[in-house]
């Protein structure tokens, strides 16, 4: 986990080393006042000698002011290292995301993601800004105290030693117990962003249905889950500062008792025992102890905290997309035309699967040729058509697109001469000749004109005030479902691609609207091979052969008079569309 998150680092190594050596020398410089003020108390005050007064004062006050200078420097170094560390760590995940099949971001929910890029990510860059400041102050500054503290009064300073076994032992027990409840903590949190983006999403329906009171209540009982076992975390950690304090305090008790008894027994004197500035020294290092603790306390809080985060962070960035390329130099880069072959496919979500979802497919479509898929919902259609852009891997089978499996193509360029109108139309927040260009950013403008025309989305852009600079607001929330698909079937036609796959593409349009854009198609792109899927009839019925879906398996395949005759599937839902037609009229 260390080694992975440690990858991240990048450009800001640099940043870190140098803050982790200005808090060495801050502490050196902190550890160096008190002797300074010990000498100045037995050689200078009590001596009587101004002249010793005067030069250890100026002392003391540049070496307080470089420790101000240095503190200060490290301060910022960490916080530029910790700042840049959480940005790498956020690019590097949401790049990795961005690589994942279907099939990796099937195993992670959009909330999840959320929260990793989020609250996890600020909770590694706290600890780290911690760890790198206080975390070595505070093991540094403990070792330099009781070093020199040592080199004061042996006696004395074994009473810090005795101290740290206690705090080690309570501090690692405490960490063990609530490292638990912060794991379950953040998996809460991806419940809870679940909960927000679902609500936010359908908040349409959550109004028409009234169902205000029951999302709050909802959203209540996961948020008071969050408090209750974060409370109980907090509990367990505000342990520390008791703890620590009650030790350190027994440490002052047992020094002003040690030291008075040395003082009095040498007479002041240093070749004796003990002195006034040495046990002043010995104050102020205890002092210093305390504050070290208190800040390792911080840390050791952060850490704790951190850990879940860096756990769910690896887990993001460890994670290998089941579908890449193959090697530079065997990857295919040029799709040759647009046929399609299914062989033998076999497909299921999951390989612990009882049933696949496809079996034994077997189908060839020609380049150019219209292809129709029909079948009742959850026949697999749209699962058939996903293994064309290699979306998924087939668990058994080959597909070829241009006569070459998919898996031999470079990805890239086998979804670029794939374009696919998936069954649930995104767009994005931009302009609409944004959007449009996402199929083919060289686009024109006379393209992008020529591509809305086709998807009869002209219609209504044409209407706009600011035309083909209207923006989109994110999820194209500002445009109805079938301006929504239509702006969709335009983006995939500017890429010009070799296979057009349309999902269920065209369910929100009005049947002569439909129409319109299936003979658009048709016209615009006569070498393309179109694959349609779609619920009515009149969709598909023109088209060179359809394809019935039963089940995960290809009922029948033919033309629409052909399988009037043949298939029965086809012929119940024909007639059934029908005499839906004639009631309506």
């Amino acid at each position: 986990m260390i080694r992975t998150l440690a990858r991240s680092l990048r450009q800001y190594r640099k940043s870190s080393v140098t803050a982790i050596l200005l808090s060495i020398l801050e502490v050196i410089l902190e550890i160096a006042i008190p002797l300074v003020m010990s000498d100045l108390i037995d050689r200078g005050i009590q001596a009587g000698n101004m002249g010793e007064v005067w030069r250890l004062g100026i002392a003391l006050l540049l070496l307080a002011v470089l420790e101000f200078g240095v503190g200060a420097g490290g301060a910022w170094m960490g916080a530029r290292a910790s700042v840049g560390f959480a940005a790498n760590l956020r690019d590097d995940m949401y790049d990795n995301v961005q690589t994942f099949s279907f099939g990796n971001i099937d195993k992670f929910s959009t909330g999840s993601i959320v929260t990793r890029l989020t609250t996890d990510v600020t909770n590694v860059q706290n600890a780290y800004m911690m760890i790198i400041r206080m975390g070595v102050r505070g093991p540094v500054m403990l070792a330099f105290c009781w070093i020199v503290s040592f080199t004061i009064n042996r006696q004395i300073s074994f009473v810090f030693l005795a101290v740290i076994p206690i705090l080690a032992i309570a501090l690692g027990l405490i960490m063990w117990r609530v490292s638990s409840i912060f794991n379950r903590v953040f998996a809460t949190y991806d419940t809870l962003n679940n909960v927000v983006q679902e609500n936010i999403a359908g908040i349409r329906v959550v109004k028409s249905f009234n169902r205000e009171e029951h999302e709050i209540g909802k959203f209540g009982a996961i948020s008071q889950r969050i408090y209750e076992d974060f409370a109980r975390g907090e509990r367990l950690i505000a342990l520390n500062t008791p703890l620590m304090q009650a030790c350190m305090y027994a440490c002052m008790i047992l020094i002003s008792w040690l030291g008075a008894r040395a003082i009095v027994a040498s007479g002041n004197n240093a070749a004796l025992g003990l002195t006034t500035g040495q046990l002043t020294a010995l104050f102020t290092y205890a002092t210093q102890i305390l504050m070290a603790l208190m800040m390792l306390s911080m840390v050791f809080t952060l850490i704790v905290i951190a850990q879940s985060s860096a756990k769910r962070i690896a887990e993001l960035l460890n994670e290998q997309s089941d579908i890449a390329s193959p090697e530079p130099g065997r990857a295919v880069t040029q799709v040759a035309d647009g046929s399609v072959e299914f062989d033998h496919v076999s497909f299921a979500y999951a390989s612990k699967a009882e049933k696949n979802v496809l079996e034994d497919v077997n189908l060839t479509i020609k380049s150019g040729e219209v292809v129709g898929i029909i079948g009742g919902t959850g026949s697999s259609k749209s699962s058939l058509v996903n293994l064309i852009a290699r979306l998924y891997d087939v668990t058994a089978g080959t597909v070829r697109v241009g006569g070459i499996d998919v898996r031999d193509y470079d990805l890239d360029a086998l979804r670029g001469q794939v374009a696919m109108v998936l069954q649930k139309n995104e767009l994005f927040s931009g302009t609409i000749a944004e959007n449009l260009r996402w199929g083919d950013a060289e686009a024109n403008d006379a393209e992008l004109v020529r591509a809305c025309e086709l998807a009869c989305a002209d219609e209504f852009i044409d209407q706009l005030p600011d035309g083909y600079q209207t923006m989109i607001e994110q999820g194209g929330t500002n445009v109805s479902g079938g301006q929504k698909q239509r702006l969709c079937i335009a983006r995939a036609l500017v890429a010009k691609p070799r296979v057009l796959v349309l999902d269920d593409s065209t369910s929100a349009v009005d049947t002569k609207t439909d129409a319109k854009i299936q003979r658009g198609l048709a016209e615009y792109l006569p070498a393309t091979t179109k694959i349609v899927i779609a619920q009515r009839v009149s969709s598909v019925m023109h088209a060179d052969k359809i394809v019935v879906m039963d089940d995960g398996r290809i009922s029948a395949v033919g033309t629409h008079e052909e399988l009037l005759c043949t298939s029965d599937i086809y012929r119940e839902v024909f007639e059934s569309q029908q005499k839906g037609t004639a009631e309506d009229e």
